[in-house]
């Protein structure tokens, strides 16, 4: 792609909500090393009230970021330079990080802990229900490459359609795109060599392969035919169908935030 159809798809600005300590050094490394390859600004953001938490949390994420060459500003810089910055505020979570998403590029969570901590993940569902933007769910361990081998987990739907649009500038650098699809998977609308003949009209050359549903169901199936692919991003919908369905019953974007191990980017 020329240098022309590049210009201004980029990633320059990136939202890191972190409350503990205890996910920091993965979620920080899929970070950095994200900002480090836009260039770009890494945002943390803190909600909350205690001083004594916010300096212990303020320390180590310098102490991360520094390890990864992102220095601290104290503004957002306009300089093509990868930067960070941290900011402590007070307030309701979920609002807060859906305000400050909004003008951001993409968003950076921690991997969930558990499956409990996936229904409850307030500044994850925040971003992907109230913001508008792409979200990116860091991996349990600190990945060592985003974004080369990129996979896309199709059905069809608005939300796929979203990941996939959210996703053009790292699929025009990316070294192979797989886009996965399952009958079991397949809502109403365009079909995976629609999407395939779409992104070829974007220069973006993929190919396409079906998977199928496992004993525990599509979304460990579609995972499975990720770490075929050797995929280090997967990108994909999320909650095309209710998240309260979802949460009680079960589903693809459920199972794929409480099983990934590898980068997931997901819109809605």
């Amino acid at each position: 792609m020329s240098a022309e159809a590049h210009r201004g798809v980029t990633i320059r600005k990136i939202l890191l909500p972190l409350q503990t300590v205890n996910t920091a050094e993965a979620v920080c490394s899929a970070a950095a090393l994200t900002t480090r390859m836009w260039a770009g600004h890494l945002a943390v953001l803190h909600v909350g009230s205690n001083k004594d938490r916010a300096i212990s949390l303020r320390d180590l994420v310098t102490r991360l970021l520094a390890q990864h060459g992102l220095p601290f500003v104290d503004a957002e810089p306009n300089a093509r330079t990868p930067t960070a910055s941290f900011a402590v505020v007070t307030g309701q979570e979920p609002e807060i990080v859906a305000q400050e998403a909004r003008l951001a590029d993409l968003v950076v969570v921690p991997h969930p802990a558990s499956d409990k901590e996936v229904s409850s993940s307030d500044a994850l569902h925040a971003v992907l229900f109230d913001s508008a933007k792409p979200i990116m769910i860091a991996p349990a361990v600190a990945p060592s490459a985003i974004g080369r081998r990129i996979c896309i987990g199709w059905n069809g739907t608005a939300e796929s359609a979203s990941a996939v649009l959210a996703a053009l500038p790292w699929l025009n650098r990316a070294e192979a795109i797989r886009i996965l699809w399952s009958e079991d998977y397949q809502r109403r609308g365009p079909l995976a060599p629609e999407l395939q003949q779409y992104l070829a009209m974007h220069d973006i050359a993929t190919d396409r392969a079906a998977f199928a549903a496992d004993q525990n169901g599509v979304g460990a199936g579609l995972l499975a035919a990720a770490g075929d692919f050797g995929c280090d991003l997967l990108v994909m919908g999320a909650y095309s169908h209710s998240r309260l369905r979802q949460l009680f019953l079960g589903g693809v974007t459920r199972h794929v935030l409480e099983r990934a191990t590898i980068p997931v980017m997901m819109h809605r």
